[in-house]
């Protein structure tokens, strides 16, 4: 409070009148200063010490609100973060489809009694996934997939209440300024999107398919929207939190500054495709197919890259097609953020910066090689059932 008040008095000590604006107060003119209206977005406490006079006002906002925001967004991608991550493991566990219906509050009681665990299995065994794949799983069995799906979907509520109630009580105090109050409303209707998307996904895999006895699994292109979606969504909440975080650097305009800027933006999404893409190779199990790096099988291009007809079908339906493509995606990023970093290297850049470069460079390659490490043990795997 001291640092909010006193510099300002110092600073016109001896004017004729001095005015403290404090949260939703009507400014009362007890001189002849100039009223002037509170701008947008001014926080509820005691956030602006306005200083008026008859030429002008002078406004020395303060950051605490803003410091608020910024650590609430940052958790908040942290939380979506864990989402992702959970739902890689609802998907390596197959346990996507143990629920079969979606209720937003019903569902969040799970079953507490033999007969509403039976009762809830046998909803399970109409669907195809039990009738082709799961059609010997036990009771005790199925209570780990679903209760795999229900630990998913309870995060996912958690998250849409890390942002929702807390932005309505910011909004209520006044702490989000007008621009923060429009990403504010993005971030929140886009955890709605997800949730909703979640669910429409899901459904696909649920679906009789009468010209099909493939294994049930749910349609590539929502997961791709799924993840999609989720990977925007933690984009914007991490990147609006550090904006309000920490302070900017103001550097020159050179042109090897601007030429690493969209190099950059270029990496980012090419990076996201490549995350778009591995979600189609989940999608389609295309994992499975060749399990030999850098070759698929005993060549460099597969023979059944185009066996689907319209060509362009192969680039989504055909899982070698799939497998490969996401083999040239991953190459081309790592590529990519190797090139990235040696040239911010080339430029006197600020040590944060410097820093998330190191940083994006190493978890490239550890990624790359833990990925490399994995297909070398399928391939094993592989081999010794061959030789048995």
């Amino acid at each position: 409070m001291q640092r909010l008040l006193f510099p300002p008095f110092r600073a016109l000590k001896g004017r004729q009148c001095l005015q403290l604006l404090a949260p939703r107060a009507a400014p009362r003119a007890q001189c002849d200063c100039i009223r002037r209206p509170l701008r947008p977005g001014q926080y509820s406490t005691i956030s602006e010490v306005a200083l008026q006079s008859g030429r002008g006002t002078v406004s020395l906002p303060s950051k605490a609100a803003e410091r608020v925001v910024g650590r609430w967004l940052l958790v908040c991608s942290g939380t979506v973060a864990g989402a992702v991550i959970l739902g890689g493991v609802t998907r390596l566990t197959e346990s996507g489809l143990s629920m079969v219906d979606w209720h937003l509050i019903k569902e969040m009681k799970p079953p507490t009694s033999q007969e509403e665990w039976e009762a809830e299995f046998q909803r399970y065994q109409q669907f195809p996934e039990f009738k082709i794949l799961n059609h010997d799983m036990t009771l005790t069995e199925f209570k780990f997939i679903w209760y795999m799906e229900y630990s998913h979907r309870m995060w996912g509520r958690l998250v849409g209440l890390a942002y929702i109630l807390p932005a309505a009580y910011f909004w209520r105090k006044g702490w989000l300024s007008r621009g923060m109050k429009g990403r504010v409303l993005a971030l929140c209707g886009l955890v709605c999107f997800q949730g909703l998307l979640g669910w429409y996904m899901v459904k696909s895999g649920l679906e009789e398919k009468s010209d099909s006895h493939d294994i049930p699994r749910v349609s590539q292109y929502r997961l791709a929207a799924h993840l999609g979606s989720a990977l925007v969504l933690y984009c914007a909440s991490l990147w609006t939190s550090l904006s309000l975080l920490l302070p900017p650097h103001k550097l020159p305009e050179t042109r090897p500054l601007l030429q690493l800027r969209r190099f950059a933006h270029g990496t980012a999404g090419l990076v996201f495709l490549t995350a778009l893409s591995g979600a189609f190779v989940a999608g389609l199990d295309a994992g499975l197919v060749y399990n030999s790096f850098p070759k698929m099988g005993e060549s460099w291009i597969p023979e059944d890259l185009f066996t689907f007809s319209p060509i362009l079908r192969n680039v989504f339906e055909n899982p070698t097609m799939v497998q490969f493509d996401h083999r040239i995606l991953g190459i081309t990023s790592v590529t990519a953020i190797t090139v990235l970093y040696f040239l911010s290297r080339r430029i006197p850049l600020p040590r944060r910066t410097k820093m998330a470069a190191v940083t994006l460079l190493a978890l490239a390659y550890t990624q790359g090689s833990v990925l490399f490490n994995f297909i070398l043990k399928i391939s094993d795997l592989d081999e010794g059932i061959r030789n048995i």
